[in-house]
Parts: structure tokens; C-alpha cells; sequence
């Protein structure tokens, strides 16, 4: 399963966000994602890919989250 498909998965049915309105592009913000709303998005992709996350900063976008779990 490819990274962004993951998170638009975790999106949908943990926040009810439209698949379709998730692109790399896309930030937290303009989704409506709050900061415990990330936490729990980072825990969950934790789990759903079998990956430690850390705690990386400067994370903008989806594509940013993207291209840090790819580069794990």
C-alpha cells in the first residue's frame, strides 16, 4: 500500500475526510486537523505500517509525512 493511500485511509475513517481531498499538497490545516488530531493520525500509521515515526519537525503537508515515511 503506498503511503499517501494509508493516510487517506486512516483519514477517512478516523475523521471523515474524503479520500479525494487528500493530496500531497494538502496541509493539516486545510483538512481541519488539530494538533491531538496528528498524534493520533502519527499512532495509527505507526500501527498500520509497522514503522517508527519519531518525532521529526517541520511538518507542513501530507507530502511532508509522505516523504518522511519513505524515508524510514
Amino acid at each position: 500500500m503506498a503511503t499517501i493511500d494509508a493516510i487517506r485511509e486512516i483519514l477517512q475513517e478516523n475523521l471523515d475526510i474524503e479520500p479525494e481531498m487528500v493530496t500531497e499538497e494538502s496541509t493539516f490545516d486545510s483538512l481541519g486537523i488539530d494538533s491531538l488530531d496528528m498524534v493520533e493520525l502519527i499512532c495509527d500509521l505507526e500501527d498500520k505500517l509497522d514503522i517508527d515515526f519519531g518525532e521529526p519537525e517541520g511538518l507542513e503537508n501530507v507530502g511532508d509525512v509522505v516523504n518522511h515515511i519513505d524515508s524510514l
